[in-house]
């Protein structure tokens, strides 16, 4: 029988303070992510995204960063623009059979 185990979250401030603790500090992440009872992978990827992407890491859920906001808003304009276009084009044949 496989029991859920209901995921931890972590805050934002959380994740830079832990990450803040290996970078700045004399400390591993293996202790860091021990003292914290986080997974050692967990704490490295934060590292990395922190490192990546600084002001902008962690946004949270449900909230994307510039570029993928930018990337959405985008998707969402060529799906209307391609509608528009096959609206135009039935709107075309049908009156260019019509207008004869």
């Amino acid at each position: 029988m496989v029991t859920e185990r209901a995921r931890k979250k972590y805050d934002r401030q959380f994740k830079i303070d832990a990450v803040s603790m290996v970078v700045n500090g004399e400390r591993s992440v293996a202790s860091v992510a021990r003292d914290l009872g986080v997974d050692p992978t967990l704490l490295h990827r934060w590292k990395r995204e922190l490192s990546s992407e600084k002001s902008e890491a962690f946004p949270g859920k449900g909230r994307l960063g510039p570029q993928e906001e930018e990337l959405r808003r985008l998707r969402r304009e060529l799906a209307q623009a391609k509608e528009d276009r096959e609206i135009l084009k039935k709107a075309l044949e049908f009156f260019s059979k019509h207008g004869k």
